[in-house]
């Protein structure tokens, strides 16, 4: 598999903003204010129906397995569910939670040996969508601005963050992401996300929906 990389200092559309929608913004506050990661995301109020696989993970990338351990259990704390416990895998070592409203969040280094101890810092924050096809999604956001940086064919794409984008943004097939998440991939009605962009509103090819921000 050859990947594709197109450089650039900055995307003439980019993801400005993630917003999750929620049942409870004070049960929503608290949990993200303890998980430490109320900074990167906004919260909005939404009964809006939902079901199943929302088709969407928050990943925290870190510096190595005390600082997985360590934001995994500050979510565990604060009321999340554990999907995966963490562990060792081929890519390096990682745990899978769900927030209490349904979000779920995978906490990551490719580190797999202990050697450092909890930083509780974030090296990187990136949004995977789960898309029925990447290339098409993928093509269908160059449409609209927004800059690949990597592509692996139609497998996996990721896009340039924007200068003061807190979240990068990258497409996964949706069985795929499911899969790794561990969760069924079945899921219907809302996705419960609103993405800001730079530029106009619009609708994906998966039904995220994006706003413009100012």
């Amino acid at each position: 598999m050859v990947m594709a990389t197109t450089a650039s200092t900055a995307a003439v559309t980019s993801l400005a903003s993630v917003t999750l929608e929620v049942a409870d913004l004070e049960d929503a506050r608290r949990f993200y204010s303890a998980l430490g990661v109320n900074t990167y995301i906004s919260l909005r109020a939404s009964e809006a129906h939902s079901t199943g696989f929302r088709g969407f993970t928050l990943a925290l990338t870190v510096s190595g397995p005390a600082t997985v351990d360590g934001f995994f259990g500050a979510a565990v704390d604060a009321g999340a569910t554990v999907l995966k416990p963490a562990a060792k895998s081929l890519w390096g070592y990682s745990g899978v939670v769900q927030a209490p409203d349904g979000t779920i969040w995978k906490i990551a280094t490719s580190d797999k040996n202990d050697t450092g101890p909890d930083t509780r810092e974030i090296d990187e924050v990136v949004l995977l969508i789960g898309v029925e096809s990447v290339k098409a999604t993928r093509q269908f956001y160059v449409g609209r601005g927004l800059t690949v940086a990597k592509s692996f064919g139609g497998k996996y794409a990721e896009f340039a963050a924007g200068q003061s984008s807190p979240v990068k943004l990258a497409l996964y097939k949706r069985r795929a992401l499911a899969k790794d998440l561990g969760v069924p991939v079945d899921g219907t009605g809302s996705h419960r996300i609103v993405l800001g962009s730079t530029a106009g509103a619009f609708t994906d090819l998966d039904g995220f929906a994006w706003e413009a921000v100012a």
